[in-house]
């Protein structure tokens, strides 16, 4: 049996913690031992994580081309 995912709301310290908690999530939905309630809700954390994810890539992908345009502004990690 899958080792249990715990379920959270709390937004991931990093990008790289964020996506260490995805891979857990996906092993323990495709080891299929999940009941349903808990496959929704894991599901759901994944989409949330995916969310962060995407933003942080798109901060970082715009910080990217402010420096390719050889305008060096303040980064925020907000």
């Amino acid at each position: 049996m899958a080792p249990a995912v715990r379920a959270t709301t709390a937004k991931p310290a990093s990008f790289e913690l964020a996506l260490d908690e995805m891979e857990a999530l996906l092993d323990n939905m495709e080891a299929g031992a999940m009941p349903l309630e808990q496959l929704l809700t894991q599901y759901q954390r994944g989409a949330e994580l995916l969310k962060f994810c995407r933003e942080r890539l798109e901060t970082v992908e715009a910080q990217i081309k402010v420096l390719d345009q050889g305008a060096l502004k303040t980064w925020t990690s907000d």
